[in-house]
């Protein structure tokens, strides 16, 4: 699986997160929400510090990780992360 973050994607992160280089930034699997993934799941997101990563990338000075708990959410496709300039928010294409 891979995990690619825009650069448009990863400033907004650190604005609405108020993150600074040297951050981590992890997506995972929440119980609860909509998906086109997995029934009854959604993607959550949190500033937090890696135990087990399964995929990771930088961007814009911010590490954007997945850990391995959280690789069934994905079902075995890619994350890309880009940023809605119209709508002022980051979209998620699992494919």
């Amino acid at each position: 699986m891979n995990l690619i973050v825009t650069k448009e994607a990863a400033n907004w992160y650190k604005n609405e997160f108020h993150l600074e280089n040297g951050d981590t930034l992890r997506f995972f699997a929440r119980y609860g929400g909509c998906s086109n993934v997995q029934k009854g799941f959604s993607l959550g997101v949190a500033k937090d510090e890696p135990v087990d990563i399964a995929t990771q990338t930088k961007e814009e000075g911010i590490t954007f990780f997945i850990e391995e708990k959280d690789l069934w959410y994905f079902d075995e496709k890619d994350l890309t992360v880009n940023y809605d300039a119209t709508l002022d928010e980051p979209t998620f294409m699992i494919e």
